[in-house]
């Protein structure tokens, strides 16, 4: 008896399964709030906790992994509107919305129990961005650019999770953290709302500063990069409690914003795509090394 080849069933594709599992949770951008995380921890500490470390990372990025899948089963029409987007695995229906749904609560769930283990203000802040992120920052983007202002908090809050991992405590040191993070996201997010204004628009977003692409909205840009790099500097005066950073560090730190304002400035003068692409990655670079520096300047002390 022959067996017709569509009752075989098509074999199971692991790789494809990884890489969308990857692409609901944003992989990469979990793995940089991870970042984020850690180095605030280690700013608050004095003796490290590998443990603690542990699940920080663990629970951060299940955190931000559930917020990313809401966002796209949120987003699952408007994505498939936009070319880089539309490849994600609920627009092509690669991937059920029960499953992601299912991946969304549960990496809720433990990541929120394994923050709240380390300690309840860590789970607290966990709860407040994913809630901020999926039921304010996302239904918000197809109705105001101010949505980009309510973003910024939940994206401002990892930087600071690991000091209030580390300490149980919310005071100056993780709130100027937080301010760091959050004054950052204005011209890292609309430095990509520039490159991707066309495309936002076919999914109804108008993310820039007063819904336009123009010198106004990078004069917005301009004065948040300012703004950013006096934050930045803000503990060499001594004024944040436990935290605070040598001289020579608040002058490098002026330096990367400086690069930061230098690309922003280009903007404003030419408006090309070019130019926002060095802001964006120049925002990048500025975020990953200011942690990096922040946590040097520590252990020198």
């Amino acid at each position: 008896m022959q067996i017709s080849s569509n009752s075989i069933p098509e074999k199971f594709n692991f790789s494809t399964v990884f890489s969308d599992f990857k692409q609901l949770t944003k992989v990469g951008l979990s793995l940089s709030v991870v970042f984020s995380s850690v180095a605030g921890y280690l700013l608050a500490v004095d003796k490290i906790d590998i443990l603690t470390i542990l699940m920080l990372a663990i629970g951060g990025y299940l955190m931000v992994g559930a917020s990313n899948a809401f966002n796209q089963i949120i987003e699952k029409d408007t994505d498939a509107l936009m070319k880089r987007t539309k490849n994600r695995p609920l627009p092509t229906g690669r991937m059920h919305v029960s499953m992601a749904m299912v991946i969304a609560i549960s990496f809720t769930i433990l990541g929120l129990t394994i923050l709240y283990n380390i300690n309840p203000k860590s789970a607290l802040f966990g709860a407040i961005s994913i809630f901020l992120y999926t039921s304010v920052y996302t239904p918000l983007k197809s109705v105001t650019p101010l949505a980009v202002f309510v973003g910024a908090i939940p994206g401002a809050i990892p930087f600071m999770l690991g000091w209030v991992a580390a300490t149980n405590h919310f005071s100056i040191e993780p709130g100027t953290l937080f301010l760091i993070q959050f004054f950052w996201q204005f011209p890292h997010f609309w430095a990509i709302a520039w490159l991707q204004f066309d495309e936002y628009k076919k999914a109804g977003f108008n993310l820039m500063p007063m819904g336009q692409k123009n010198k106004k909205a990078v004069i917005q840009i301009i004065i948040y990069t300012i703004c950013l790099t006096f934050v930045s500097i803000i503990p060499v005066f001594k004024i944040t409690g436990n935290f605070y950073i040598y001289p020579i560090t608040a002058v490098i730190l002026v330096a990367l914003g400086g690069k930061m304002l230098f690309y922003a400035i280009k903007l404003y003068k030419f408006q090309t795509d070019k130019h926002a692409r060095q802001l964006m990655l120049s925002s990048v670079l500025y975020i990953t090394l200011i942690q990096i520096i922040y946590v040097v300047d520590k252990f020198l002390h």
